[in-house]
């Protein structure tokens, strides 16, 4: 279901796959950014940064060649999936804010704490962040964060995070923020909070290892 693909703030992401490096004309306008969100930049080089760390969870993750391999194949999209998520969790932080929600170290403590027993262990709910939902170990937190955001941003609202109540605050917050993504990586709708697809064949994703390309 394509929600669930916007949905990183409540545990939605990709897989990992090999980093980029990207070819095609920039954005004239933020040369060298991915996005701009609310004024502020993410950075290609943020971008690419946050993709490596998938990557590399996922390689030690996954020691057999062939079975890397395979991950990367089903996984191209990763680049462009990531960048949606790290502009959805700036949205939602603004939609939270716009609430007067805030989330102290406790609460994200208490959060991984319960979620670690779940899963057996640190290293278990690692595992299971990284393979169900493109996390890297270092993002965990963070994402438990933007989590608890979420669940308290529904709450104030009297719904939940798969409700359109809570879709129409996040709307509101895309249009606060004036999302502008890079051509290369789609568009941003801000009625959905999420990405488009542009149609642009001449955009590549060149992988790092072994130089593979890819139409995006």
């Amino acid at each position: 279901m394509h929600r669930r693909r916007r949905t990183a703030l409540v545990l939605s992401a990709a897989i990992a796959a090999a980093a980029p490096l990207l070819t095609a004309c920039g954005n004239d306008a933020h040369p060298g950014a991915a996005a701009v969100v609310g004024g502020q930049r993410i950075t290609v080089a943020q971008l690419e940064n946050r993709v490596n760390e998938v990557r590399k969870a996922q390689r030690a993750a996954v020691p057999d060649e062939t079975q890397y391999q395979q991950v990367l194949a089903s996984t191209s999209s990763l680049t462009r999936d990531t960048l949606h998520n790290m502009v959805l969790d700036r949205v939602l932080h603004r939609a939270a804010q716009d609430k007067g929600i805030t989330v102290t170290r406790k609460e994200v403590i208490e959060m991984r704490t319960g979620l670690e027993t779940q899963a057996g262990g640190i290293k278990g709910l690692e595992a299971a962040w990284l393979q169900k939902y493109g996390i890297a170990p270092e993002r965990l937190d963070e994402n438990l964060r933007l989590q608890i955001e979420a669940q308290k941003l529904a709450a104030k609202l009297g719904t939940d995070t798969g409700q359109p109540a809570f879709w129409k605050a996040l709307s509101q917050a895309s249009g606060e923020l004036h999302v502008d993504l890079n051509p290369r990586y789609g568009s941003w709708d801000v009625q959905k909070s999420s990405r488009v697809d542009a149609k642009t064949p001449w955009v590549r994703e060149v992988t790092a290892t072994g130089m593979q390309q890819q139409t995006a």
